[in-house]
């Protein structure tokens, strides 16, 4: 059976302390901590529903109060957010917010953002919340919702790709994508904008929250 209800899969890159990505962490109908993670929710004041991963950086008198929602996944294939991801789907988990996954070390940021790209063909509803923002990819062209002056990145994840934009402060017309760099930083016209693409292409959509 499907649900829908919010997951927040917590990573344990820098805690969340932007308003935004706080009132997703305390309204979410569960949270699922990537192993060490768990520490900085309990620390914040709640319980994690469901602890995921190799459990290394956990002591033993954590994992002993916690036993009951704890899944040892030993093998190192994948990282502890695909591990908690790959929950989610079994889970059939079908909105889900990733919390946690950027600031500490720059490599876990740039591995977890080129997942999210895996995810997004898996689940309906996926994104990257930060403290600034949030990041979601989209596989097709289309509509998206935004307000006047939201600063929005563009970054293409399949090789180079030819964009067209409307609504946008800096417009693009069949513009050839073939770095992250080059349509980054521009800005939203008003309540939403639209990309168009060809079939097969994907992109990275950053989009600010209002003040940011």
């Amino acid at each position: 059976m499907s649900d829908g209800k919010l997951t927040v899969i917590l990573a344990d890159g820098a805690f969340p302390a932007g308003r935004e990505a706080l009132d997703l962490l305390e309204n979410a109908a569960r949270i699922i901590c990537c192993d060490g993670a768990a520490r900085s929710l309990v620390a914040y004041g709640r319980d994690p529903d469901k602890i995921i991963g190799d459990l290394d950086s956990l002591s033993d008198e954590f994992k002993k109060r916690f036993a009951d929602r704890i899944e040892h996944v030993s093998e190192q294939e994948s990282n502890d957010l695909s591990k908690a991801f790959n929950y989610c789907c079994r889970m059939n988990y079908k909105n889900i917010v990733i919390l946690g996954a950027t600031g500490k070390r720059e490599d876990h940021t740039l591995g977890n953002l080129s997942l999210l790209s895996i995810y997004a063909g898996k689940v309906p509803s996926i994104r990257i919340v930060t403290d600034y923002g949030c990041f979601t990819v989209a596989k097709k062209s289309g509509r998206f919702e935004s307000f006047a002056g939201m600063q929005i990145s563009i970054i293409p994840l399949a090789g180079p790709l030819e964009v067209s934009s409307r609504n946008l402060k800096y417009p693009m017309q069949k513009l050839l994508l073939k770095h992250w760099y080059q349509a980054t930083l521009n800005e939203a016209l008003g309540d939403s904008f639209e990309l168009d693409f060809p079939a097969g292409g994907e992109l990275l959509i950053y989009r600010t929250f209002k003040g940011k």
